[in-house]
Parts: C-alpha cells; structure tokens; sequence
C-alpha cells in the first residue's frame, strides 16, 4: 500500500470515528508500518490525529495476525 492510498483510506475512516472504523485504522497502519515503517505510521497518527479519534498513540506497534 502507498503512502497515498494509505491517506485515502484513513481520512474516510477518520471521518467516521466509530468502532468499527478503529478497527479498519489499525490494520491500515500495520500495513503502512510492515511496508514503510514506523515513522511513516506516526506521522500519519499525527497527520490524522488518530490519538484523539482512536486513542491510537504515536510509536504503537500494529500487528496483523
């Protein structure tokens, strides 16, 4: 996934910021951190301000199981 794409998808989720939505964030972010790495998912944390929305903190790791 792009960083691009990755922009995409979260301002929709964001916008939304509901469970569900949450839950959609962070398997975008574990696939941003797995291909990009970790600055590149807080910066969209930041960008995003997912900590407020989601209580999703800069330097979280995110896994895909």
């Amino acid at each position: 996934m792009t960083i691009d794409s990755a922009r995409e998808l979260l301002s929709v989720q964001a916008g939304l910021a509901g469970g569900y939505n949450r839950n959609a964030t962070r398997l975008i972010l574990a696939e941003v951190q797995k291909e990009h790495g970790q600055a590149a998912t807080d910066q969209l944390i930041r960008e995003f301000d997912l900590e407020a929305k989601f209580g999703l903190k800069p330097g979280t790791l995110f896994e895909i199981f």
